[in-house]
């Protein structure tokens, strides 16, 4: 994917650059529902006010110098082999734009972001809302990020808007070098304490589900979790086993079966500079949890870090394409995508009861300083969410700005309603506590 971040110029006599969709695009394109939209939501909040035509001016410069996103879904034939992405040399809509202010003038634009997808059809599929936030320090600003993800992930957009923040308020906004980590030989990923992939997983149990389609979402702040700094395992690690014990409390509170847990995790190796390709470049690997490991009445916290950070730490070696060799093969142009569209929405039915439990996306410590200069400041909290459509029925997704860490619940209400993602996010800041309490 690096060589499209970096497409030739536009040829007058060949038209624009076409670029065929990747195995990810394909499949998340096979597979939209209007009901529940694909998309990525990003939420930053800065101190102060932002000048609407100097901002424009930078958000579209930003998307200049990230060619890869200024694309939109080339007219195909019911033969065509593959979905294609044509490059724009300039965007075809207002991508930022500057609503009312309000009381609700936040929760409006949360509900946007789950609810109204950029069009495919359009580019660039992205969309910032710029909502003035008066609180006690004064007048600052919240940028709401809106991407369709069957484009792009929520990795590189932060990367544009890190770019449109240089360029808005001249500072140094270049990534921060990722923290060095303990280096430990890695231990093989089977054996008797690992679950195997094979048998269904534990669903989300039902809770109160909302009459209204669509997603639920709610945010939060916590303190970054402390762990010793010899320990074995990451935060990541931390939260992964945060997440498992607060399925499993809830679960039991409603009655589910004990079944083996299943976490989705994205994967993402890409550079943070500006060579990061622009797309969806992260990949994704399963932890499993036996139901004996996410009872603390048989396993100790400490005992499922350490596990756990042998798990992801095998998962994270092993090299294997963003979706498996299934979609690989599923995505193969030998006959009309047509055709293969509907052969994926089949299989994705079929395989529902394979699908994962949850979704668990650490985006880790934001890596720039997303500074936008003397007057607007620079980011104190950036959340994200991701697409939390059934079965799984809920995402959980964090990242850390200034030593807190922001969690984003997103739940389908056809599952969940919101005194539910409520006490589920109460649930995880007891478990987050616990990997604290509960270590060597």
């Amino acid at each position: 994917m690096t060589t499209l971040d970096h497409p030739a110029r536009d040829d007058a006599a060949r038209g624009p650059v076409r670029i065929p969709f990747p195995v990810v695009d394909e499949v998340s394109r096979h597979c939209l529902q209007e009901e529940e939209p694909e998309t990525v939501h990003i939420e930053v909040h800065l101190p102060g006010p932002l000048a609407p035509d100097r901002l424009r001016e930078a958000f579209t410069e930003a998307l200049h110098r990230h060619p890869r996103s200024l694309m939109r879904q080339a007219p195909a034939h019911w033969y065509s082999r593959r979905y294609e992405w044509e490059l724009t040399k300039e965007p075809e809509v207002e991508v930022v734009s500057f609503p009312p202010p309000g009381p609700d003038a936040l929760r409006d634009a949360r509900t946007r972001s789950l609810t109204q997808a950029p069009p495919l059809s359009l580019s660039p599929p992205i969309r910032l809302e710029v909502v003035a936030d008066a609180g006690p320090e004064g007048e600052g600003t919240v940028l709401f990020l809106t991407i369709n993800h069957t484009a792009l992930d929520g990795p590189a957009c932060l990367r544009i808007l890190a770019t449109a923040a240089e360029l808005y308020g001249g500072e140094d906004n270049a990534p921060t070098a990722p923290p060095v980590r303990a280096t430990t030989p890695d231990l093989p990923l089977a054996g008797p304490e690992t679950p195997s992939t094979w048998a269904p997983p534990a669903r989300v149990a039902p809770g109160t589900p909302e009459p209204s389609p669509g997603n639920g979402l709610l945010v939060t702040e916590l303190p970054v979790p402390r762990r010793p700094r010899s320990a074995p395992y990451t935060v990541n690690d931390q939260l992964m086993v945060t997440t498992a014990l607060m399925l499993a409390h809830w679960n039991r509170e409603h009655g589910a079966r004990p079944r083996p847990f299943r976490i989705t995790m994205p994967v993402d190796d890409r550079p943070r500079d500006t060579r990061m390709p622009i797309g969806n470049g992260t990949r994704l690997v399963d932890v499993a949890f036996l139901p004996d490991e996410v009872d603390q009445r048989r396993t100790p916290t400490a005992v499922l870090l350490r596990r756990t950070a042998d798990r992801t730490r095998a998962l994270k070696s092993l090299s294997r394409p963003q979706l498996g060799h299934g979609a690989s093969l599923l995505t193969a142009p030998v006959v009309p995508v047509s055709w293969r569209a509907a052969l994926t929405r089949g299989l994705r039915r079929a395989a529902a009861p394979w699908t994962s439990t949850t979704l668990l996306s650490n985006i880790g410590r934001i890596p720039y300083s997303l500074d936008f200069g003397q007057e607007a400041g620079r980011a104190h909290a950036v959340w994200f969410s991701a697409p939390a459509r059934m079965p799984r029925g809920l995402t959980v997704t964090t990242a850390s700005t200034a030593g807190r860490l922001h969690l984003a619940l997103r739940w389908s209400r056809a599952l969940l309603g919101h005194g539910d993602g409520a006490h589920l996010r109460d649930l995880f800041e007891h478990y987050l506590h616990a990997t604290e309490e509960d270590t060597p």
